[in-house]
């Protein structure tokens, strides 16, 4: 199971619990503080398992490759270029 299955698991755990609770508000002892603080709770678990999905690097496919041939580059395409580090081929390195 990936890491987003999990994810998703945990997501409608919290879900069924919500479900619950609501069904636990419309009984007549359903309106303490203990049961809100639940809900409190519960809505900050939420919270937490949506960031933490956003801080965690999704499945993306992988780029297609690109082949790089083995034939030497045309020595025209360096014409002009100049060495990192050694100047403009007319000139000598210091």
């Amino acid at each position: 199971m990936t890491l987003n299955d999990e994810l998703t698991a945990v997501q409608q755990s919290l879900d069924g619990l919500l479900r619950s609770l609501d069904r636990l508000e419309r009984r007549p002892a359903g309106e303490g503080l203990e049961l809100r603080r639940v809900r409190t709770d519960a809505g900050h678990l939420r919270e937490s398992i949506a960031l933490l999905r956003e801080a965690l690097p999704q499945d993306r496919p992988r780029p297609a490759m690109v082949p790089v041939p083995d034939t030497p580059y045309d020595a025209a395409l360096w014409a002009g270029a100049e060495d990192e580090g050694l100047g403009a081929c007319d000139r000598r390195a210091p």
